[in-house]
């Protein structure tokens, strides 16, 4: 075994515990009835996600890698994503709360074994140990799942962090150089299907917001009586603000001529400098269109935040190829909310745009769908089967993101309905 093979086993070991860590912690801040409780119908109960993500490690590392015995067969259809939508699930025989902890505990000591024992080299599955970062990723994603179901929680507060820092004066935009630039990858090492294969795109000159849209430029709009205004809401759009009463972002409550905001069980006035969060991807085209711009394109949210026009590459990241730290972004749950722009000058693009990464998810004007040369692996479930024009693409993460799941090239997608989850936008204009 060289050295580089055992650097990477105990990297992969390392990120298995400490994602397993913030599990935990999601998992045994509220109690059992907590756990097995549905908090809103576009959600799980959390027990449900708690055995889900062992029923994947088992699927994949346990079963698959290692070719182990399975641990428990019988829970297999419970617990597959696929078979029941989450209003459905707490009508399920689901594993009890003490039953979910044993079995994801019985998991992670056999996934565990595996690594030790594992070729992470040869078959594409678990060269660089591929197949362990994809579960890494998945139970992160989760963990921001549970993240909002907790947002949607009614009751006490049992979650708390530190608050974000300040922020300073971010204003404007910046123009992006239209030119080629490399879009998706072939490099990195735990990217997903989705993300590849690295391509070449010629993009025309824009403009971006140097910051994602604001709560006080948000409220700006309401006061404008934005959301009765059809003129800037597409058909679908307004259809849906009037059909679901859409008056405000979720959370938002009036206080006289303010506003205040519900975040995991505490309300407060809103934070004009900090981004708006629980948007629809329509009314973050409604108020771009108010205020005279649009929603950047996929393509142009990657450009901005990956292309070095000093020497011509893409980068992992907006400030360069290093893993984010907490100097770059604000993720991983370690605030729990948005910081306000300029908090994280560090993580800033070679052009000047900030906070690409972590805050909010950013909504983009692009449908979901395959890169050119696309091949789904290992399964088509993770990302083909979504593909089309029923889900809008959104990137760069939020502060519930955890920095495994995150980097200039990931894409995650939704309904442009949804608005439980920790989504903003920042504005576009062509040159």
């Amino acid at each position: 075994m060289t050295i580089e093979t055992e650097r990477l086993r105990d990297r992969v070991a390392a990120e298995l515990i400490r994602t397993r860590d913030r599990t935990t912690l999601l998992t045994e801040a509220v109690d059992d009835g907590d756990l097995i409780r549905q908090h809103s119908p576009l959600m799980s109960p959390l027990v449900w996600d708690l055995a889900h993500v062992g029923n994947q490690e088992e699927l994949w590392l346990v079963r698959d890698v290692g070719g182990r015995e399975p641990v428990r067969r019988d829970i297999d259809e419970l617990y597959d994503a696929f078979k029941h939508a989450r209003r459905d699930r707490p009508a399920l025989p689901l594993l009890t709360p003490a039953e979910a902890r044993r079995y994801v505990a019985q998991v992670r000591d056999k996934a565990l074994d595996v690594l030790d024992a594992a070729r992470l080299e040869g078959r594409r599955l678990t060269v660089d140990g591929f197949a362990f970062g994809m579960i890494v990723q998945h139970e992160q994603q989760h963990d921001e799942t549970m993240l909002a179901t907790h947002q949607l929680r009614v009751g006490a507060p049992v979650l708390s962090a530190p608050p974000p820092p300040p922020g300073s004066s971010v204003t404007g935009e910046v123009l992006v150089p239209g030119g080629p630039f490399t879009m998706g990858t072939d490099t990195e090492a735990w990217a997903l299907d989705n993300e590849r294969p690295a391509h070449v795109l010629d993009v025309p000159a824009f403009h971006i917001s140097r910051a994602a849209v604001t709560n006080g430029e948000y409220a700006a709009f309401i006061a404008a009586g934005g959301y009765d205004d059809p003129r800037w809401w597409s058909p679908a759009g307004w259809d849906h603000r009037q059909a679901a009463g859409l008056t405000a972002p979720l959370h938002w409550q009036r206080d006289g001529d303010g506003w205040l905001a519900t975040s995991f069980g505490r309300t407060a006035p809103i934070v004009e400098d900090e981004p708006v969060v629980h948007v629809c991807y329509y009314e973050a085209e409604a108020f771009a269109a108010w205020a005279g711009k649009r929603l950047p394109t996929e393509a142009e949210w990657e450009k901005a935040a990956r292309h070095d026009p000093a020497t011509g590459r893409s980068r992992r990241y907006p400030w360069g190829d290093e893993t984010p730290s907490p100097e770059h972004a604000n993720l991983g749950q370690q605030h729990l909310r948005p910081a306000a722009a300029g908090a994280f000058p560090a993580g800033a693009s070679p052009l000047g745009v900030h906070q690409l990464i972590g805050d909010v998810w950013e909504w983009t004007s692009t449908d979901f769908h395959g890169y050119p040369g696309f091949a789904a692996f290992p399964y088509k479930e993770y990302s083909e089967v979504f593909f089309g024009p029923d889900y809008k693409v959104l990137r760069g993460g939020s502060f519930g993101t955890d920095r495994a799941a995150i980097r200039g090239t990931f894409r995650n997608w939704d309904y442009p309905i949804r608005r439980q989850i920790f989504s903003g936008f920042r504005l576009a204009r062509d040159a």
